[in-house]
């Protein structure tokens, strides 16, 4: 997990940042990226991809995260600016947000698959990196954890629709709490079946 790290400080990189995002799949809820500068003298195991550890797992090696890594940021972009400017581009967003507010200026950046050429900082943009490389899973960690955290908030203000659960994704659960109860501030309003539904309720009040 720290061969592309290894390599980079080989060339004489000093602070390799590590960014990835959470929450591109939902209906509801922000997208979250998590940027991170981990310490090469302080190498923190077990990271890998948020999606296959445990959240007993995930919590853990966010508190490790959080304490060990040189620098590390978190940015949340609204489903108002990802109906705004989609989702790829709310993603970019976000990752650019929490790169720039970095206490430390990173000299390179790997990415999840984003190209992120609007940082002007070298950068490769690896597909499945938070499986590669432990600087993206960290972030990774970082997004998801965050993101999770916010949706359990949602979900002890809007408790019919059971947030803290499935998080905002499109399950079985979620589509019936929105058909049933209707459609929140907080959900994404280009997103089937939220777009749809929302068409229907603007023809009734017609």
């Amino acid at each position: 997990m720290y061969d592309y790290e290894k390599h980079l400080l080989k060339e004489g990189f000093s602070f390799i940042c590590g960014c990835d995002e959470a929450g591109r799949g939902p209906l509801a809820g922000p997208v979250v990226a998590g940027a991170v500068i981990l310490n090469p003298k302080d190498l923190i195991e077990g990271l890998n991809d948020s999606k296959q550890l445990s959240k007993a797992k995930r919590e853990f090696l966010y508190e490790e995260i959080v304490k060990r890594a040189l620098a590390y940021q978190i940015a949340y972009i609204s489903n108002e600016e990802i109906d705004r400017v989609n989702i790829y581009q709310a993603s970019k967003i976000a990752m650019l947000n929490a790169i720039s507010r970095l206490d430390i200026t990173p000299d390179f950046i790997l990415s999840d698959a984003m190209p992120l050429h609007e940082a002007n900082i070298p950068y490769l943009a690896i597909v499945k990196g938070d499986t590669l490389s432990a600087s993206i899973a960290a972030a990774s960690i970082l997004a998801k954890v965050s993101r999770d955290h916010f949706m359990e908030e949602l979900g002890k203000k809007y408790p019919l629709y059971g947030f803290e659960k499935h998080k905002g994704y499109p399950t079985k659960e979620h589509v019936l709490a929105i058909n049933t109860y209707g459609i929140l501030p907080i959900h994404r309003k280009t997103y089937e079946p939220v777009k749809s539904l929302l068409v229907r309720q603007t023809s009734l009040d017609l």
